[in-house]
């Protein structure tokens, strides 16, 4: 029972530091610090920027599938090659990214646990060069709606928490989650009007599913962390934070790590909800 669902979605720092460089693989850095991959890198890695390769600059939305193709294309990426992800934050967007790429129906997608703190820490090398990389062949095969909730699909989602058959995560910090911190100085970018949570919402910070050197945490005791909050795998769990990066994170853990079958991302987040006209919402800490 302390195995993970899906362990073949993880790979460690000694296994990059082993087969980052073969043929079939593409290390991905992908960092809320857009600036750290020129500081250094893995060697070999390529940089992917989250704000401006895979967001559309027109429309509060997604790059459409020939977009990402291309996108895919250019980093050296082909439908049967092995991404492996890593970053800051404990993989937070890197996180995001792998839900992204599932999203598009990319097959093999991994992270490496820890992120890009565990391989500095370590004291493994860093690297300056940005990889040339031949230009590759890219094909979206399908787009995957079943793990992405847009927000009508989270109002049509609160009467699954009020009965019973349905669970949301809120994965920010309980400050956050009570309202008492609506603005963050640090990320203007996500504010909103209104500060609180969604109805019926458990507060369950991503950061309680990593140990300190930013790895997870073992399979029991994320059972035990979700579960004691009534979060389990017989539920539909849609989970949100502000922005999508920290609930791509729980997102990864729920649906990979833990094997819970139906398990979205609620990518409009609070800046959609905490501003939308009509919603409910709450304040406070959780109902007992």
């Amino acid at each position: 029972m302390n195995e993970y669902a899906n362990p073949d979605v993880l790979v460690s720092t000694e296994w990059v530091a082993e087969h980052g460089r073969d043929d079939g693989v593409r290390l991905v850095e992908v960092d809320e610090d857009v600036l750290l991959y020129v500081q250094g890198h893995v060697e070999g890695a390529v940089k992917l920027d989250w704000h401006t390769e895979l967001q559309r600059p027109d429309v509060r939305d997604f790059v459409d599938e020939d977009d990402f193709a291309e996108l895919m294309e250019r980093k050296g990426i082909g439908n049967d090659t092995t991404v492996v992800l890593y970053g800051d934050k404990s993989n937070w967007w890197a996180a995001y990214a792998f839900w992204f790429l599932k999203y598009n129906g990319h097959d093999d997608v991994r992270l490496m646990d820890g992120g890009r703190q565990k391989w500095v820490a370590e004291g493994r090398p860093l690297s300056t060069d940005v990889p040339e990389v031949a230009r590759a062949s890219y094909r979206v095969p399908y787009r995957d709606a079943t793990i992405r909730a847009y927000a009508h699909d989270v109002i049509q989602h609160l009467l699954k928490v009020q009965g019973g058959a349905g669970a949301l995560v809120d994965v920010r910090s309980p400050a956050e989650f009570t309202g008492e911190k609506l603005h963050m100085p640090e990320y203007p970018q996500e504010g909103a009007q209104r500060g609180g949570h969604i109805p019926g919402a458990a507060s369950i910070p991503w950061a309680q599913a990593v140990r300190e050197d930013g790895t997870f945490k073992d399979a029991d005791e994320l059972r035990e962390l979700y579960g004691a909050k009534g979060i389990t795998p017989d539920k539909d769990v849609v989970a949100y934070c502000r922005i999508a990066e920290r609930s791509s994170h729980s997102w990864f853990v729920l649906k990979y790590l833990l094997g819970y079958p139906r398990v979205r991302n609620y990518d409009g987040s609070w800046t959609e909800w905490g501003n939308m006209v009509g919603v409910p919402i709450e304040q406070g800490p959780e109902r007992g």
